[in-house]
C-alpha cells in the first residue's frame, strides 16, 4: 500500500490530522493525534520504556522545552543549526535549496556546504523557482530554532530543537544523586521544535514532534570493557556501508573496527532488537553508516537505523557517538564542572546517543502494517501496539446479549483499551476493527447465555477460539505483550 492510503486511513479513522485545519492559513508541519493515534503513540512509548529504558536500567528525565540562549551557544545550534535558503526574485517564494538542487540537477549537496558554493551550483545548473520558474537569489542560511522572549524583561530563549540538551545540562546533578557508575544511560521522551522550511509527507518532517532520546555517558578509556556486551556478542547486526548490506555479529563488528567499541555495538544491537520486536521485518531494516559529509557537526561516529517504507528508506533513529563535544561545550560556556571522578581518574564523559523519532516510527509502523488481503483491509500492528487490544460485540441486537456484552466490556475497560460495538452486521464490525488494527474481537452469542463462554476471533488468522468469560482477561493480557 502507498503512503496516500495511510494518510486516508489516518484522516478517516482519527489516527492523526492537520492541526487547526478549519483555518486556511495554518502553517504546514503541525499535526494533531486523534484518539487512535494517541493510544498507538502511548503504547509505542510504553514499549520503548520496557524494552530499552528498563532493560538497560536507564534513568528517566523530563526536561523543560524552553531553554536559555547560552545552552544553544554551548551546543553549537546558534551557529550551525541552519538550512540553506533562497528567495525567488520574481514571486518572492522562499525555498530550501540544497534539496532543490538535488531534485533538479541530481547532485547531492553535503551538509555544511557554504552558501556561496550552493549559489554557484544554482547558476551552473540553471535551477529555477519551482513555483513560477523565476530566478533564485543568493543563498543564505536560515536558523531553524524558534526564538522566544521570556518574561517582562524579554530575556532571549529558544524552544529546544532536540531533547538531548536537557540530558547534558542536567548531567552533574543526576549523576550525583543517582549514585551510579558509568556507563549510564539517561532517557527522555518529549517534544522538540524546528522551524522547518518545507515540512512534508505528514509525520515525516514536522515543526513540532516527539523524540524518545537516550544519551549514554561513558568513560572513553573503558568503552571496550562493557560487561553486558557479552549478551549481544553473537547477535547479528544489519549494517549497511560501502553501498551494500552486511549481516555480521556484534563481536565481528567490533573486532574488525567497523563499529568503534563494544559499547557502541551493544547499543546498536539494543535499538535494532527493539524495532524487530515491534514487528519490523528483518529485510526492511538496516543500520546505515553515515558518510563524513552526512554526519552532524558533533558526531565522531554516526549510524542511522532506517526502515524501508512505501516512500523509500526512512530514518527512525540517529545513533551518534558525540564524543565529549556536549559536556565540554557546556562546561566552557557555563563554567560548571562537568567532569566525574571514578576509579582514581577525573575525566569528561563521552556520549553515545540513540535519538528516536516517535512520529516517524508510528508512520512507518502504519505503513508496513497496512495491507489488503483477499479484499479485506487489515492493519497488522503488533498486538502490544494496537490502539485497542480487543473489541466486544453482541452477536445481534437483543437485550440479553447486549447486557452480557456490556458486562464483559465494563469488566475489561479499566485494565486495557477495549471498544464496544453493537451496530451493523457482525461481519462489518469485524472489518472496521481489522482496519484499525484491533487484534482480537470477542463475540457474545446465544451459547454464552447457556455456558458463559464467548468466541475470540484473531485479526490475522481469522481463526476463532471459545473460552470461558472469566479466562478472557488473562488470555488477552498474555496475547498483547511484547
Amino acid at each position: 500500500m502507498g503512503m496516500d492510503e495511510i494518510i486516508r486511513l489516518a484522516l478517516e479513522r482519527g489516527f492523526f490530522f492537520p492541526s487547526a485545519e478549519i483555518y486556511p492559513k495554518t502553517p504546514a508541519g503541525l499535526w494533531d493525534y486523534g484518539h487512535l493515534g494517541v493510544l498507538l503513540k502511548q503504547k509505542y512509548i510504553q514499549a520503548w520504556i520496557r524494552e530499552v529504558v528498563r532493560r538497560d536500567e536507564m534513568i528517566l528525565v523530563d526536561g523543560s522545552q524552553i531553554l536559555p540562549r547560552d545552552v544553544f551557544v554551548a551546543s553549537g545550534h546558534l551557529e550551525s543549526f541552519a538550512d540553506p535558503v533562497s528567495t525567488c526574485l520574481k514571486c518572492r517564494a522562499i525555498h530550501r535549496v540544497d534539496r532543490l538542487v538535488e531534485e533538479v540537477a541530481g547532485i547531492k549537496v553535503p551538509e555544511r556546504t557554504p552558501p556561496e558554493q550552493i549559489t554557484a551550483l544554482i547558476r551552473e545548473h540553471n535551477v529555477r523557482c519551482p513555483s513560477c520558474g523565476g530566478e533564485l537569489g543568493e543563498v543564505s542560511l536560515f536558523n531553524m530554532m524558534f526564538r522566544l522572549s521570556v518574561g517582562a524583561s524579554g530575556d532571549e530563549a529558544y524552544l529546544r530543537p532536540e531533547t538531548c540538551q536537557n540530558l547534558f545540562i542536567d548531567f552533574p546533578r543526576i549523576y550525583k544523586i543517582s549514585r551510579r557508575k558509568l556507563p549510564v544511560g539517561f532517557a527522555q521522551v518529549g517534544k522538540s521544535f524546528r522551524n522547518e522550511i518545507s515540512p512534508r509527507q505528514s509525520l515525516t518532517r514536522l515543526r513540532e514532534f516527539y523524540q524518545a532520546e537516550v544519551e549514554v555517558f561513558f568513560n572513553p578509556a573503558k568503552a571496550n570493557e562493557l560487561e553486558k556486551f557479552e549478551s549481544f556478542r553473537s547477535y547479528p547486526l544489519r549494517l549497511y556501508f560501502d553501498d551494500r548490506m552486511h549481516v555480521i555479529t556484534c563481536g565481528e563488528a567490533v573486532e574488525s573496527g567497523i563499529v568503534s567499541s563494544r559499547l557502541a555495538a551493544y547499543y546498536l544491537a539494543l535499538i535494532q532488537s527493539f524495532y524487530l520486536k515491534l514487528g519490523i521485518p528483518e529485510e526492511k531494516l538496516r543500520i546505515r553508516r553515515l558518510l563524513e559529509d552526512e554526519k552532524a557537526f558533533y558526531a565522531v561516529e554516526a549510524w542511522d537505523l532506517e526502515v524501508l517504507t512505501s516512500i523509500g528508506w526512512m530514518e527512525l533513529v540517529a545513533c551518534n557517538n558525540r564524543g565529549d563535544y556536549d559536556l565540554s561545550g557546556h562546561a566552557r560556556v557555563s563554567r560548571a564542572d562537568m567532569q566525574v571522578f571514578e576509579d582514581g581518574e577525573k575525566f569528561t564523559p563521552h556520549v553515545f546517543e540513540l535519538s528516536m523519532g516517535v512520529d516517524r516510527s508510528i508512520l512507518a509502523l502504519l505503513d508496513l502494517g497496512y495491507r489488503v488481503e483477499n479484499g479485506r483491509t487489515v492493519l497488522k500492528l503488533h498486538p502490544a501496539l494496537a490502539p485497542y487490544s480487543a473489541a466486544v460485540f453482541p452477536l445481534v441486537d437483543k437485550p440479553e446479549l447486549v447486557s452480557k456484552a456490556r458486562e464483559l466490556y465494563e469488566s475489561l475497560k479499566l485494565d486495557m483499551d477495549v471498544f464496544y460495538d453493537e451496530s451493523g452486521s457482525i461481519g462489518r464490525r469485524y472489518r472496521r476493527q481489522d482496519e484499525i488494527g484491533t487484534p482480537f474481537c470477542i463475540t457474545i452469542d446465544h451459547q454464552t447465555l447457556e455456558d458463559n463462554t464467548a468466541t475470540i476471533r484473531d485479526r490475522d488468522s481469522m481463526q476463532q477460539v471459545r473460552l470461558p468469560i472469566p479466562e478472557i482477561p488473562n488470555y488477552l493480557s498474555k496475547k498483547t505483550k511484547l
